[in-house]
């Protein structure tokens, strides 16, 4: 396994590196290259002696000389040489020349010049579980773009581990994408050319302008409009230098479901993957100008910038804001910016925010009331799993309302029995629109995913977890449904610009059923589990809480969703805790601040 890779923990230590001779790699300036040479005598023991540890300061620096000096020439297969992918190295080195036209490259480790450098220090990582050590050296890279007789410079800081093969104790570069170009992924290559669409200007719901600088989380959204609308917005396309994205090259550790199971269950058979969609393409320097056209989207600037300030505080967070009586877009936003979009094309458990929707099929069902007593014992059993209440509560001669509002699971688990396997299916397709996969928001998104199942998944699905799978999107989304009580699909630009068709869903709930339901989830803002979240935003407001654990992380993800006024947030911090103490604050901050 090459270093970097895996989610082990690692262990660190550190090596002194790159003195003056490798301070500085220009093109033509030659560093011969590395080889390892056997001693002559005796073959046989040198090849039982191969090296092994984590490569030295020298073997470091030797290493990273020779591979950026021969790329620094546009020596690909000399550059390729000395890492462990030759035939991947030299292609995406090739296509750098000639695919990107990126010439007069000059290469610097980025530790120091000359006799400073010495003291200097990189990390040399490894796993614990015998994986050699590698070091990571990051570089500063300084080129000219040339194309169709125009030049810009370009640069860029970069980054390349030096690890050990296990087969021959030769240290080499561990190739991958991100050492060509941060942005690259595999699949991916850098490309300069005429674009295939002009450039757009996009702007908010008041006609100003939205930039990836002043709203970093609408990076790869204003990507994606561009991609789908530059065509229609009647703009001229400009020459770029574009990351051009492959079929592989979106996958994410935020975008990865794995095993999940709910903060308020004790089993952890509920598992699942789903594949992300791609990343849009994205430019990383306009050598001739495109003229932009204008697209106007939904987003509400003041929404937006609230979204930012509050997925900036955390480290994995995400959140949309939307207009339940429309289904406008208001606001998206993901603290990793440039990174996948979890906000709209995650797929995670939603915990107990799904109870929302297993809530009004209940009620439909009548197999609940809002004040009439159901059951909350500490435990309840369904196909072979024992299900529990968080911290094993129970609510002793209770209704349906107070065990909503305290989120009790066996309330929901108790009633599994009385379903048909596909009835949380129907119902989530036919009253909210969700797992259709035909929603028209104007870029990509996931639509959710609420498969049938049978046996104790089933009964965990109306929980929020068996192979429910969700993204603020959608919970924000199925919030909004149960505010109004009609589905209005989420959309980010207006029907007219492309005239497509937006989703809808077959049927409405019924009036008592969304009256009961707006009972259960304004409750549970005012008094229950959502309610220290939610205070003090006024009257028109309802919510839900939820949490859900995922195999390999110490803490769940947090999940939170509310509506105050004609405005609904969802919002999910991965390793947060319990969503009302994590994604709760950032919920209660954006409905505010759009009120």
């Amino acid at each position: 396994m090459s270093a970097g890779q895996g989610n082990q923990p690692r262990r660190t230590t550190k090596v002194a590196l790159i003195t003056g001779a490798a301070a500085v790699v220009v093109a033509g300036a030659g560093i011969g290259a590395y080889a390892m040479v056997s001693g002559g005598k005796d073959d046989t023991a040198a090849e039982e002696q191969v090296k092994t540890g984590p490569p030295t300061a020298d073997e470091v620096r030797e290493t990273t000389d020779a591979f950026l000096t021969a790329w620094a020439k546009g020596d690909a297969a000399g550059a390729a040489a000395h890492t462990d992918d030759s035939a991947a190295a030299e292609a995406a080195l090739t296509a750098y020349r000639e695919k990107a036209h990126i010439t007069k490259v000059k290469l610097a480790p980025s530790e120091g010049e000359g006799e400073e450098a010495e003291d200097k220090q990189v990390e040399v990582e490894g796993e614990d579980e015998g994986e050699e050590a590698g070091a990571k050296v990051p570089f500063a890279v300084a080129a000219t773009v040339s194309y169709d007789g125009k030049s810009k410079p370009f640069a860029y800081d970069s980054e390349l581990t030096v690890v050990r093969e296990p087969k021959d104790g030769r240290t080499v570069v561990d190739w991958t994408p991100s050492v060509v170009h941060p942005d690259l992924r595999e699949g991916d290559e850098l490309r300069t050319s005429e674009t295939d669409t002009p450039p757009i200007k996009a702007l908010d719901r008041d006609g100003d302008e939205l930039t990836a600088e002043k709203f970093p989380s609408l990076v790869n959204v204003l990507a994606s409009l561009r991609q789908k609308y530059g065509d229609k917005a009647g703009g001229k396309p400009g020459v770029e230098l574009q990351v051009v994205r492959g079929k592989s090259a979106a996958e994410d550790e935020d975008a990865k479901s794995t095993t999940d199971t709910d903060t308020d269950t004790d089993t952890d058979s509920d598992t699942d993957s789903a594949a992300a969609d791609e990343l849009p393409d994205k430019t990383l320097l306009p050598v001739t100008k495109g003229t932009p056209g204008t697209l106007k989207t939904t987003i509400s600037a003041t929404s937006q910038a609230a979204a930012e300030k509050e997925a900036k505080k955390h480290q994995r967070a995400a959140v949309v804001v939307l207009k339940p009586s429309t289904g406008e877009i208001m606001a998206v936003a993901n603290s990793r910016p440039a990174g996948f979009n979890v906000a709209f094309q995650g797929s995670l458990a939603p915990g107990s925010t799904m109870k929302i929707v297993s809530a009004s099929l209940l009620l439909e069902k009548d197999l609940a009331g809002v004040d009439k007593q159901h059951p909350c014992p500490k435990y309840s059993s369904y196909g072979g799993w024992k299900f529990q209440n968080l911290e094993k509560f129970k609510i002793d001669n209770g209704t349906f309302r107070q065990s909503f509002a305290a989120s009790c699971n066996t309330a929901f688990i108790s009633q599994a029995e009385e379903l048909p396997d596909d009835a949380l299916t129907q119902h989530a397709q036919q009253v909210y629109g969700l797992g259709k996969d035909d929603w028209a928001t104007g870029v990509s998104t996931f639509d959710g995913a609420v498969p049938v199942q049978k046996d104790a998944p089933k009964a965990a699905s109306l929980i929020g977890q068996g192979g429910v799978r969700m993204n603020p999107l959608n919970v924000a989304s199925f919030l909004a449904t149960a505010k109004t009580g009609t589905f209005k699909q989420p959309y980010l630009v207006d029907a007219s610009v492309d005239n497509r068709t937006f989703a809808t869903a077959p049927r409405k709930m019924s009036a008592a059923t969304h009256d009961a339901l707006v009972q259960l989830l304004r409750t549970t803002a005012t008094s229950g589990s959502a309610a220290p979240a939610m205070a003090g935003l006024g009257s028109d407001i309802g919510g839900k809480t939820g949490s859900a654990e995922v195999d390999g992380q110490k803490k769940p993800n947090g999940w939170f969703t509310g509506w105050h006024g004609d405005l609904a947030a969802a919002a999910v911090i991965q390793e947060g805790g319990r969503g009302g103490e994590s994604a709760g604050p950032v919920v209660r901050e954006v409905l505010r601040a759009g009120s």
